[in-house]
């Protein structure tokens, strides 16, 4: 039987760079940092991160990743989560404001897609 969602993880090329990425841009905290295999706690879910030689780039467009799952952190302040993001490597794809709320694509530095949203 399925007791919860163990992690949701995604390749990185580089583990300190990544590493600090996630903890200082999207304020998530470390739990374990391995070589193989790293742990993040993002306010109950843990996210992981886990090294390979090559990190392959899947489609893309403004909408956020095709063909793999899109991790969705909710913000209240976009416009400062967006400075911290960007001063530490990650890439903007887009922003607009939708009826559903504010949203902003953007990619870590080994090109993973992620969003931030903050819904109305």
């Amino acid at each position: 039987m399925i007791t919860g969602v163990q992690d949701i993880y995604y390749n990185i090329s580089d583990r300190e760079r990544a590493v600090r990425f996630y903890t200082e841009a999207l304020g998530m905290s470390c739990l374990s940092n391995e070589p193989y295999w790293v742990a993040l706690d993002c306010k109950g879910v843990r996210i992981g991160l886990h090294p390979e030689d090559k990190v392959h780039r899947v489609p893309r467009d403004s909408h956020g990743a095709h063909g793999q799952a899109t991790l969705t952190l909710r913000s209240n302040d976009i416009k400062e989560d967006r400075a911290r993001i960007q001063s530490l490597g990650g890439k903007i794809l887009s922003e607009n404001e939708q009826p559903w709320g504010h949203m902003l694509v953007f990619e870590d530095p080994d090109g993973n897609v992620l969003k931030l949203m903050n819904p109305k």
